[in-house]
């Protein structure tokens, strides 16, 4: 197995990981209850959710460092902020996920702490997921989308469709998340539901097309091999 198809396995592979973070709002649905810090029940809701938020930051920086040798070729600088958008992405997941765990700490040993300030302190955590939530799930894949988007369309590593689907989704979850920012709709709506699709087509797309088809032949894979390094091209027209 060349090295193309090597890349084309792992960087697809962790794409599709990446899905397994669909039942977190539904694993995260008792949290935004107002006396969930003092109320009975499991945690395990919450603490499966972290670990699949968790699941999901670690598969994105994958799919970065599994791709950037490839797509460096084409545009080194863009792939490179593609990598540090990945990063950055996983670390606002982090945030929100300590956040959380913090509420179950909360709630297993409140120290004394009064029933009021602990739904105060949860509510605050909780907020903190939220606001991390739409910004390393939501504005951040859209950074994402144009970044990787313009480097698999410019090198034709994949049929065009699939990152035109990236480059139309992004402008329209930037906006959503904007929308949703400055209040003109909810987080969990119908609309912001909606300006997701096309980022989730674009990326479940690009996953099963590099894991099924590996990426096609192009100037930028031109000479690779599964035991050296290949030569170097930069900004690449096609």
């Amino acid at each position: 197995m060349n090295s193309p198809r090597k890349t084309a396995l792992v960087a697809g592979g962790f794409y599709l990981v990446t899905f397994i973070s669909i039942p977190t709002l539904a694993l995260y649905g008792a949290v935004h209850s107002a006396d969930y810090v003092v109320g009975p029940g499991p945690d395990t809701g919450v603490l499966w959710g972290g670990l699949l938020e968790v699941i999901v930051a670690l598969a994105g920086i994958g799919t970065a460092v599994a791709l950037f040798p490839v797509v460096k070729r084409q545009n080194e600088g863009v792939a490179l902020g593609f990598v540090a958008a990945r990063v950055l992405e996983a670390a606002i997941i982090f945030v929100g996920v300590v956040s959380l765990l913090s509420v179950v700490t909360l709630r297993q040993d409140p120290a004394g702490a009064d029933a009021a300030s602990l739904v105060t302190t949860g509510k605050a955590l909780v907020a903190i997921h939220d606001g991390t939530f739409l910004l390393g799930q939501g504005l951040i894949p859209g950074v994402n989308a144009l970044l990787l988007g313009y480097l698999m369309y410019r090198s034709r590593l994949v049929p065009r469709i699939i990152p035109a689907l990236g480059l139309i989704g992004a402008p329209l979850l930037l906006a959503s998340v904007t929308a949703t920012f400055f209040g003109v709709y909810a987080q969990v709506s119908v609309w912001s539901g909606l300006a997701t699709i096309p980022i989730a087509a674009w990326e479940l797309s690009l996953g099963l097309w590099l894991v099924l088809k590996g990426l096609k032949p192009s100037p930028i894979t031109a000479g690779t091999t599964a035991a050296g390094t290949p030569p170097a091209y930069r900004d690449i027209t096609v």
